[in-house]
Formats: structure tokens, C-alpha cells, sequence
């Protein structure tokens, strides 16, 4: 079977390395990686990859540039952005120009090639659908002001996804639901509990209640009402379902 090219542009030998490695062990993929300081540009032209994973930081030109420069290329690599870049203005920004998934620094290099899998499968009607659901989401989390630098916002954002592919794991969240994001973060599920506890105390403690009732369409809370973290999960995700 064919290999996909992957290139890796990162200003981190650590992480280029860490990530290079792990591709490689899987034996799906054929990984360059842009050299410290490199022209990415001139490397998407030589290697001609079927998908780049990218920091937003780099010496030679920014990401978001790079970015623009590949929505000109005739034939567009797949774009997974993996940035420590605090802010869901940057998440924002770089779906917009054209990535197709955002994920937050630091995350396993399993992950890694879990979001690679996704963004490259043939099926492009299915990967247009997760990008679009990945999306609404996050603009779901602006909304409601849960800031996209803590922890919890990247793993109740992996929860709503779980629940929206598969409903009945709502019903499984301390079993099957924590776990499964602990194993993907190299955590523990009671990290995982207590991160999305956080981010949904952080939304209620900005007090944005009428934004948040007004997503749902109903007035479910008032000032001093929480959801539990698996209400909160599977309203989110049963809006994305209705929404589909």
C-alpha cells in the first residue's frame, strides 16, 4: 500500500523528532521534515506532501502566511496546525485560511496520527463533515467563553465529538468517555473530569447565562445553576446532531 507523505514544520527538534519517529513506527507514512529555520514553502514544493503538520510559529514566515500561500497551490496538502498558541482567535484564524484541524501542544504523538488519519481519508465528504463539526463546536465555546488555552477546552471538545459519533457513550462517561480521552492525552480520567469541570465553571463564572440559554433555545439555567459535565457535553452534542 502507498505511503502517505507527511511533512513536519516545526521549529522544535524535540517534538519534529518525537513526532517523525512515531509516524515512521506505524509504517503508513513517508515523513521529511522542513529543516530548523527552512523555507516550508519551498519544502511543500520539493516533498510534495499529501498533508503538513505545522507550528504557527516559525522563523521564516508565520503559519498564518504560509497558510495563505497554500490556499494559492494548485494541489493543497492536507493542513494539521499543532500549536501551543493560546486563544480561540488563532483557532479561528487558522481554520478560515484553510487548516483542517487545530490541535493544542502538547498532545501524544498518537493523537497525532489519529488527526492525520482523519484529515486524509479518501472520503472527503466525511472529512468536510468533521471540519465543519470541529467548527461549530468551537464557536459554540467562544460563545459560551470557554477560552481555548485550558486544558479542559481541548478535552470537552474530544467529548462532544465522542458523544456526537457515538450518542450512547453519554451514558458510559466515567467508564468509556474519560478513559478514552485520557488514553489519546496520556492522562488520567480523573484529570480529564476535573479539566472539563473547570472549563464549564469558567463559562458560567463569566457570565455569559443568556448566551449560553439562547444557543439551546431555552432557558435552562439561571446564574447559580451548573450543568453536570455530562449534561453539558450531550446538550452541545445533541445540538450538533440536530443541527447535521
Amino acid at each position: 500500500m502507498e505511503k502517505y507523505k507527511i511533512l513536519i514544520a516545526d521549529e522544535d527538534s524535540a517534538t519534529k523528532e518525537e513526532i517523525k519517529s512515531y509516524l515512521l513506527s506505524t509504517h503508513s507514512f513517508n515523513v521529511n521534515c522542513v529543516k530548523p529555520q527552512g523555507d516550508v514553502l519551498a519544502s511543500i514544493a520539493a516533498f510534495n506532501p499529501d498533508a503538513i503538520i505545522m507550528d504557527l510559529v516559525l522563523s521564516n514566515m508565520d503559519g498564518f502566511a504560509v497558510l495563505e500561500e497554500i490556499r494559492k497551490m494548485e494541489k493543497k496538502p492536507k493542513i494539521l496546525i499543532y500549536s501551543s498558541l493560546l486563544g480561540s482567535t488563532f483557532v479561528q484564524k487558522a481554520l478560515s485560511l484553510g487548516a483542517d484541524y487545530y490541535l493544542l501542544k502538547p498532545s501524544s504523538p498518537k493523537t497525532v496520527e489519529e488527526r492525520l488519519e482523519e484529515i486524509l481519508r479518501p472520503n472527503s465528504t466525511n472529512t468536510s463533515s468533521k471540519k465543519l463539526l470541529d467548527e461549530k463546536i468551537t464557536n459554540i465555546f467562544i460563545t459560551v467563553g470557554i477560552p481555548a488555552h485550558i486544558k479542559g477546552y481541548q478535552f470537552l471538545r474530544e467529548a462532544v465529538r465522542m458523544a456526537v459519533e457515538n450518542p450512547s457513550i453519554i451514558n458510559s462517561i466515567t467508564k468509556k468517555l474519560y478513559p478514552s480521552i485520557a488514553e489519546r492525552y496520556e492522562t488520567s480520567a480523573s484529570k480529564v473530569e476535573r479539566a472539563i469541570r473547570h472549563a464549564i465553571e469558567v463559562a458560567w463564572n463569566r457570565g455569559k447565562i443568556e448566551r449560553i440559554n439562547s444557543i439551546f433555545g431555552l432557558d435552562i439555567y439561571g446564574d447559580n445553576e451548573k450543568p453536570t459535565n455530562g449534561e453539558f457535553i450531550a446538550l452541545v452534542a445533541d445540538k450538533m446532531l440536530l443541527e447535521a
